[in-house]
């Protein structure tokens, strides 16, 4: 007789900074929660995001990737990274399509050889590979560094083997209850999409010219009787320079975070939001316990 239970469970994306864990993500559950940017590390909590269709529920934790850390707030996100593989029933290890496998990857490959759960290895970017040929070369070199359960490679950009990913996730996953309503996509708050939004919009815009040393805090969030929201938000950064590259000659960069977040808060809400920014210089918040706290990276949550 046929098993019509559903299943269910916790699946972790980990990986390098800027592997396309992000990316990914957005991808597998059809909807942009996590933010994406070229500069790594840009994921800094856990984000928890819900996939549900007619086999059961994927809940997928994105973590911040897994690398040296240089300040406090990259030790909180290693600790997060590093906590998660506790916590789930399916590790996903996201790797670039290379042969070389440097010292970062070795560190992930440790930690995933103390876990007892089932690890499917995705080599992302395939669509970067002129010879597709190639693809076997980078499963041959990272085939024995791990006990794999599965090696996937895809295109999360393109959209490529990501339903076959789904497949296996679910092949991994324990039978079990829905844990959270069909319609739900995240556990997020508002508040903090929002924020994430914006911080993306300030590092796509800025590119390079400001570190990535920027936090955003939302200081107002409230729906008026005509169902506009109004949002008040602040750009942390850390030098006075800084500042003066966010603002831009006459405003003119802060508009452009501001109405490129906007745009895309109100897609995500789907109401007309009235969005007002500010920055602010906050030295070194990235070593201090008490701006993290405020800022929403807890260390005392590792």
């Amino acid at each position: 007789m046929e098993n019509t239970q559903k299943k269910s469970g916790f699946v972790t994306l980990i990986g390098r900074p800027n592997v396309g864990k992000s990316t990914l993500m957005n991808r597998l559950i059809g909807q942009k929660i996590a933010i994406t940017s070229s500069k790594p590390q840009t994921t800094r909590n856990r984000i928890q995001t819900v996939y549900t269709d007619e086999r059961g529920q994927i809940i997928f934790l994105d973590t911040p990737g897994i690398h040296k850390a240089k300040n406090k707030l990259g030790e909180y996100m290693v600790n997060v990274a590093e906590h998660t593989l506790k916590e789930v029933d399916v590790v996903l290890w996201l790797v670039e399509p290379t042969t070389f496998i440097g010292a970062g990857e070795r560190h992930i490959a440790e930690q995933l050889n103390k876990t007892d759960r089932p690890v499917i290895l995705v080599i992302n970017k395939i669509d970067t590979i002129k010879n597709q040929d190639e693809v076997i070369t980078f499963i041959a070199a990272y085939k024995d560094i791990c006990n794999f359960a599965e090696i996937v490679p895809l295109s999360a950009l393109k959209g490529k083997n990501t339903e076959l990913l789904t497949e296996l996730i679910f092949k991994y996953l324990p039978y079990g209850p829905e844990y959270y309503d069909e319609d739900t996509v995240t556990d997020q708050p508002m508040r903090q999409i929002a924020a994430e939004l914006i911080r993306e919009k300030a590092l796509r815009l800025l590119d390079d010219e400001v570190p990535h040393g920027i936090a955003v805090t939302i200081e107002k969030m409230k729906e008026r009787k005509d169902g506009i929201m109004d949002i008040e938000a602040t750009i942390i950064c850390e030098r006075e320079s800084h500042k003066g590259i966010i603002i831009g000659k006459g405003g003119s960069m802060l508009k452009k975070i501001g109405s490129a977040a906007r745009t895309e808060i109100q897609n995500m809400m789907d109401l007309q939001v009235n969005l007002k920014l500010w920055v602010k210089v906050r030295k070194e918040w990235r070593d201090s316990e008490l701006y993290m706290k405020n800022y929403g990276y807890n260390p005392k949550d590792t």
